[in-house]
């Protein structure tokens, strides 16, 4: 049992370490010049207050003044709630249409495989960069802290990385249920890095307006590190509706998929 996710995890293992590598260096760097950021931290901070609240929220620019503020702006923010939301809806939108467009998933049927188990153990697949990622990176981040001298809390580092996980699987779900009903790759991976884009851009620009009320539609308004760092506020209420709309939009994918013509 479970060859298919098997085989699919080996294939991701080099990409993930890759992105693994890159991102590390890329925090190490961002980190490393915080100590020079903290020494204007006030004037840094005003700065932060004069910039339209749309800005300040969609990339959690709140405050330089400790290295937690300064990470979810420059870190997690960015990196985790956008960049690897788009990077996991991307991997998502190629589990199946991929293999739709280059003829492969014919072959593979033609095994006594069924196509929800199919489809299930690719999407499982996507554990090896989920689970990668959200260990070796906060164990990086922890311990470069230490080296410059500005020591992040290492509790609501660890509950940013776990609470990421729903998010991350909802643009997973997202990826998967194009994949099921889109004929080629590209265009599944494009249109879903088309549209977590535009969601992470409706809940930025909607926040406190009178169309406010659209931004819940958008996975990102759940999932917040800025919160979980600086104010070290947890949206448990929002963690449980991501990993219930992941578990749908799961449903939704292999349902779409097992009634498609191939």
């Amino acid at each position: 049992m479970f060859e298919t996710m098997r085989y699919e995890s080996r294939r991701r293992v080099k990409g993930t370490a890759a992105l693994t590598v890159l991102l590390a260096a890329f925090i190490g760097l961002v980190i490393y010049i915080y100590p020079s950021f903290a020494e204007s931290t006030a004037e840094i901070d005003a700065l932060l207050e004069s910039l339209p609240q749309a800005f300040r929220e969609g990339f959690g620019a709140a405050s330089y003044a400790t290295i937690e503020g300064f990470l979810s702006a420059e870190v997690y923010q960015f990196l985790w709630v956008l960049l690897l939301g788009l990077y996991f809806t991307y991997a998502g939108g190629g589990l199946l249409a991929t293999d739709i467009e280059t003829g492969r998933l014919y072959m593979v049927l033609a095994t006594p495989v069924s196509r929800t188990r199919l489809a299930l153990e690719k999407f499982l697949s996507l554990v090896v960069p989920l689970v990668t990622l959200n260990t070796v990176i906060p164990l990086f981040v922890f311990g470069a802290s230490i080296a410059i001298g500005y020591v992040v809390d290492p509790w609501h580092l660890f509950l940013v990385h776990v609470l990421s996980v729903p998010y991350l699987l909802v643009c997973s779900g997202i990826g998967l249920v194009l994949s099921a009903v889109v004929d080629r790759g590209d265009v599944a991976q494009r249109s879903g890095i088309a549209l977590v884009f535009l969601l992470f851009m409706l809940d930025s620009v909607t926040v406190e307006t009178d169309f406010e009320w659209l931004g819940t539609v958008s996975p990102t308004r759940y999932f917040d590190p800025t919160e979980i760092l600086l104010e070290e506020t947890l949206d448990l209420e929002g963690t449980l509706l991501l990993l219930l709309v992941a578990a749908v939009l799961l449903v939704v994918g292999l349902a779409l998929f097992q009634r498609r013509d191939i």
